[in-house]
């Protein structure tokens, strides 16, 4: 057994939602601080070049883990680019910059190059942050590493408080980023957002060492950082909201005409495209065909705010779907790459569904040892692809290089191949 398993066996040792057990097992069960000012004042955004470079001076010239957060415009804008940045390190203070007045922060990503970004929940921000040049080589997600170590909420305000002690304030996390001026208030808040996070970066490392857990975590902080962009979605229209509900294949192509003509006209005027058409009303015109706009206008989404011009967009886009030749309408379903959906297993091959039983049970039992999420100590994606697939002479070694071959890092092979090998031996 390794110590995390140990650890993980003691329930006084678990983590319970309070703060990590002190070294005699137990918790602090003092009342949470209102963090209401950040310890340096609200410090000015930064928005012209001289002051950039000012603030690239000092972060290069700080010291330690450097924390970095990113406040995006979801549900307003169209895409996910960053609306303001905040970062801070020790000796450089707090620093708020405007991405839109200053795009360009390569200059900043590379003065922190090789130094350690504390992100919470880093995959979220990484992809709007590499767009205006920030790529960090070491990083710290203080929410994996939350999951990791057993808490059950992990929420940046949640781990703050539970670890740290202090409350921060949770008003404006979803507001337009966009605005400008920013107000106070929602600066104060993105200060705060940066104001602890090295602090909660060195109470986990502190939980996940003692837990036996570091090692593993410090794998996946790699895997993150060293991931290349993810791959544009294919035929991301198949998301469209109630997409369920589209059963015929001339139906389906309403839904990805309208779907094409919305995207495209959010990203012209820069808006969410929900705030153009919503989901439902898609699907609505899609189910119904109308056949000119007097029966589009009838259809909830289309009714009386929607001008005469925007809804002979709409009905030329469902007269352009009607118009297609049937070899050119979408295929039903999504194709598939991988296995097929777990329900059809006992059907298409039975042996395979027996293996699929024995490994989830095995990663249940494993996982719930551990005290972490199954999905953390091993994706469902790769027990499923090797449950489906499995190696033609089942050994611990054919085993984990399976395993290696989807991605797994060397902790869940370490842990995961016994368990599979097992699963795959007696449905064999």
């Amino acid at each position: 057994m390794t110590d995390a398993h140990d650890t993980a066996a003691d329930t006084s040792l678990r983590t319970t939602g309070g703060a990590p057990p002190d070294e005699d097992g137990s918790s602090a069960t003092e009342a949470p601080i209102p963090l209401l000012e950040p310890r340096d004042g609200i410090p000015p955004v930064i928005a012209d070049e001289a002051s950039l470079a000012e603030v690239i001076a000092a972060f290069a010239s700080g010291t330690g883990p450097v924390a970095v957060d990113a406040e995006r415009a979801s549900g307003y804008r169209y895409g996910q680019r960053a609306y303001l940045v905040q970062l801070r390190r020790e000796g450089a203070g707090t620093a708020l910059i405007d991405p839109i007045a200053c795009p360009d922060l390569s200059g900043l990503g590379e003065a922190l190059s090789g130094t350690e970004w504390v992100l919470h929940a880093a995959t979220q921000d990484l992809p709007c942050l590499r767009e205006i040049g920030m790529v960090p080589t070491r990083l710290f997600d203080t929410e994996l590493a939350g999951r990791l170590a057993g808490f059950p909420r992990v929420g940046l305000g949640a781990m703050v408080e539970n670890v740290l002690g202090y409350v921060l304030e949770k008003g404006h996390s979803a507001v337009d980023w966009s605005t400008r001026p920013l107000p106070e208030p929602w600066l104060r808040y993105a200060a705060l957002d940066v104001e602890l996070l090295v602090d909660l970066r060195d109470a986990l490392e502190k939980e996940l060492d003692r837990q036996g857990k570091l090692q593993w975590a410090r794998q996946e902080f790699d895997a993150i950082a060293s991931a290349p962009p993810p791959e544009p979605r294919k035929e991301p229209w198949r998301r469209t909201s109630g997409m369920h509900k589209v059963r015929r294949r001339r139906q389906m192509a309403v839904v990805r005409e309208l779907w094409l003509t919305r995207d495209r006209i959010a990203q012209r005027r820069d808006v969410s495209p929900g705030k153009v058409l919503s989901d439902a009303a898609i699907v609505e015109a899609a189910l119904a065909m109308p056949a000119d706009t007097r029966a589009l206008a009838a259809l909830n989404g289309f009714g009386q705010r929607v001008s005469r011009r925007q809804l002979e967009q709409w009905q030329a886009a469902v007269d352009r779907a009607r118009a297609l030749s049937e070899s050119r309408l979408p295929q039903p379903g999504q194709p598939v790459t991988g296995p097929p959906p777990p329900r059809a297993w006992a059907d298409k091959d039975p042996a395979a569904a027996a293996r699929l039983t024995a490994a989830k049970a095995g990663v249940t039992k494993l996982a719930e040892q551990l005290n972490m999420p199954q999905e953390n100590l091993i994706t469902p994606d790769t027990v499923r692809r090797v449950c489906w697939e499995p190696p033609a002479v089942v050994t611990a070694d054919s085993v984990a290089a399976a395993l290696t071959s989807h991605g797994a890092r060397p902790w869940q092979v370490e842990l995961v191949t016994p368990v599979l090998l097992e699963a795959l031996a007696k449905s064999a």
